[in-house]
């Protein structure tokens, strides 16, 4: 099935953004966001590591080694932007001042429970929570980002998450390589679709009933709404 890439997954992802937002971008393809944002929006980026206007990654050959994201990737500041120390940081995650943080994740349930850590035995990933925690409870609004299945084609969207959780009922839209899908109280709502993904192709590598969006919209490659 032809999918979408990471970085035009970003590039959607960030148009789809409230402007003038106050946003955290969680560790790994969520930090591509802050390439992509649109011009004007005035969206604010946070990282958990102390950096509040984050912007897009530098040119090559223009990186400073102490200026980096919480995934340890070099970033530049956005005008206006400032920096200030953990307890700072954590404060504004957990003290509802994120309109939305946007995390990646390993599993995400039809409840809105949230997997996106490891015990150190799955791909690699270090064993350890993170500020992935704080961000759960404490931004307004949970947004994942990630593949629709894993490399094995197993879904990643699922009944019930088989793995470790980081928190409870906290996801409220998903974006993948395939669709947006959005979590209510009665399970995964299918609100949009990428290329040619059909809702049948969709629907067979997810592993809960989809329901379908009255409102149901398709997007290209370039992240802009194909007419219907």
């Amino acid at each position: 099935m032809n999918s979408l890439s990471r970085q035009e997954l970003a590039r959607l992802v960030a148009r789809h953004l409230p402007p003038e937002g106050f946003v955290n971008l969680g560790i790994g393809a969520p930090t591509a966001i802050a390439d992509h944002l649109p011009a004007g929006s005035h969206v604010m980026l946070h990282s958990e590591n102390g950096i509040l206007n984050v912007g897009p990654k530098p040119s090559e050959g223009q990186e400073d080694g102490d200026l980096i994201n919480a995934g340890k990737m070099p970033v530049t500041l956005a005008r206006g932007g400032s920096y200030f120390d953990s307890s700072l940081s954590f404060s504004m995650m957990r003290g509802g001042h994120l309109d939305i943080a946007i995390l990646g994740a390993f599993q995400v349930s039809e409840h809105g429970d949230l997997a996106n850590w490891s015990t150190g035995d799955l791909h690699g990933a270090p064993p350890a929570i993170g500020g992935a925690i704080d961000l759960a409870v404490g931004a307004r609004q949970i947004w994942v980002m990630m593949d629709h299945s894993t490399r094995d084609a197993q879904p990643r969207l699922v009944q019930r998450c088989t793995l470790p959780l980081t928190a409870v009922g906290v996801v409220t839209r998903v974006f993948t390589n395939l669709a947006i899908v959005g979590i209510t109280n009665e399970g995964f709502v299918l609100e949009a679709l990428f290329e040619q993904a059909s809702v049948e192709e969709v629907q067979q590598r997810t592993g809960a009933l989809l329901s379908l969006s009255p409102e149901m919209r398709r997007f290209g490659r370039d992240g802009v709404l194909v007419p219907a």
